[in-house]
């Protein structure tokens, strides 16, 4: 099953919905509409079967997600009256597919990691081959398929990450590989969109990226469940800017597993269902990679093999009303402390 959620209009205002995408990628389903439906052919009120499926299929995906089987029990169920809630593909408004409760973005491509190193001029970490390597990143400006991009002020380098989205389906903690597969709930395409001149700043402070990430992260064009999609390996993909085919990617030769990376997030700590764990930029999957940068007026589209097409236009540039001062540096030439 492939799911993802769009923004309708309600009296209300604005609402996201959870949707299965239908008829080969031609339709959605509105999912909390059709088991409605449903119910109400077994018998249930109107209010009731508005009640009951609006808790199944609430606007939050990683709150569906956490009901365990029943959400997609639910879900198949639902798609037997999918008839008064299917909508033309083209007609509706994509969200980020799922609002995870965290993003941990991991780097696990050799080529990807080789093709950066060259292009820094950094060396390889021997870390990166004992423990998978991974960030966390804001969840406030996530972006689906076909949202526009504003373009930061502070950067002249934007650029985007081709990567997998894990995303984990039920609650883990200390798992081990084994265990950590059946946490799998699905896979989505992943932009770890990238400020790379911000970025080079940012990592030199040993604090790990901050305004060089959290501005935006894409997530869709839907999630494709593990049971139609049992893992990433062997997949290939496209990077198209404004229409044209500028690089090609695949997801093979990987250091760590899909079951690996979850299953180290939840040492000492523990995954949500919901929670994205991106695998790593794939090879030749970044801009930095191809010596392309993106502007104001761009169209890019990252499309992966049985997942999707995931399309992103670049907006104006954004001007914060506020940016720190420089303050006065606080060591002399001998790293004697000389203020603050």
């Amino acid at each position: 099953m492939k799911l993802s959620r769009i923004r309708v209009p309600s009296p209300d205002g604005q609402q996201d919905r959870i949707v299965a995408v239908t008829d080969n990628d031609s339709t959605v389903v509105d999912l909390a509409a059709a088991y409605a439906s449903v119910l109400r052919s077994t018998g249930a009120s109107p209010d009731a079967a508005t009640r009951v499926a609006r808790s199944l299929f609430p606007s939050s995906l990683s709150a569906g997600i956490a009901a365990g089987d029943a959400f997609l029990d639910a879900a198949h169920r639902a798609l037997d009256g999918a008839d008064d809630a299917s909508h033309p593909i083209d007609s509706v408004t994509f969200v980020a597919a799922v609002d995870p409760p965290v993003i941990r973005d991991g780097l696990t491509y050799p080529t990807h990691m080789q093709n950066f190193l060259e292009k820094s001029g950094h060396k390889p970490n021997p870390q990166a081959f004992k423990t998978p390597p991974f960030f966390k990143g804001s969840v406030s400006r996530v972006y689906g398929t076909g949202e526009v991009l504003p373009y930061p002020h502070y950067t002249d380098y934007l650029d985007w990450e081709f990567e997998v989205g894990i995303v984990v389906g039920r609650h883990g903690h200390n798992l081990t590989a084994e265990e950590a597969e059946s946490h799998i709930f699905g896979y989505t395409i992943f932009n770890d969109w990238s400020a790379r001149d911000v970025q080079t700043h940012e990592m030199g402070m040993g604090m790990g990226p901050q305004k060089s990430k959290d501005f935006a992260f894409g997530i869709g064009p839907w999630i494709v469940t593990a049971d139609e999609l049992p893992g990433i390996d062997g997949l290939t993909g496209r990077v198209r800017l404004n229409s044209e085919v500028i690089s090609t990617v695949e997801s093979t030769e990987r250091i760590f597993s899909s079951a690996e990376l979850v299953a180290w997030v939840s040492v000492a700590d523990a995954v949500l269902p919901g929670d994205l764990i991106g695998t790593g930029t794939m090879g030749f999957g970044s801009g930095l990679e191809l010596d392309r940068r993106l502007a104001p007026g761009d169209v890019l589209e990252l499309d992966l093999d049985r997942v999707g097409v995931f399309r992103t236009p670049i907006g104006e540039v954004e001007k914060a009303p506020w940016w720190p001062e420089e303050k006065p540096f606080a060591w002399d030439e001998n790293w004697n402390r000389v203020g603050y």
